[in-house]
């Protein structure tokens, strides 16, 4: 039986969210948990230690720039590769994002296989 990859998307859209796991049904091998808001991410990222987190940058309460560079700080999850999911395409402040250390920058609405090849890339 082959393992199951973990993905761990921190979203605040439902609509996001709901489009997310429709992808995710094409790729079985993967378990997609979910968290609507930074801090109950950052939890789930503890207990659950994904093999990759996708975390939207404008988040409520903490940004994702934020969560992601505290996650960083965790021995348990600073070796997770986070991917910046946004609907902000200036080039600047995927930039930044990049600089402050997601190792993509995926920009919504998701093109499904672009988003696909990206997640297998990271998940090999």
């Amino acid at each position: 039986m082959t393992e199951k990859s973990i993905i761990l998307y921190v979203e605040d859209n439902y609509d996001n969210l709901n489009l997310v796991k429709k992808i995710f049904l094409r790729r079985p091998t993967v378990n997609l948990i979910s968290a609507p808001d930074a801090r109950i991410g950052i939890d789930l990222a503890r207990a659950h230690r994904p093999d990759l987190i996708l975390m939207d940058i404008n988040l409520p309460g903490m940004d994702g720039i934020t969560a992601m560079k505290y996650l960083k700080t965790l021995e348990e999850t600073k070796s997770i590769p986070v991917i910046a999911v946004s609907g902000n395409a200036l080039k600047s402040e995927i930039n930044r994002a990049l600089k402050e250390g997601f190792v993509k920058y995926i920009t919504k609405p998701i093109k499904i296989s672009e988003f696909l090849d990206t997640l297998d890339g990271y998940l090999k």
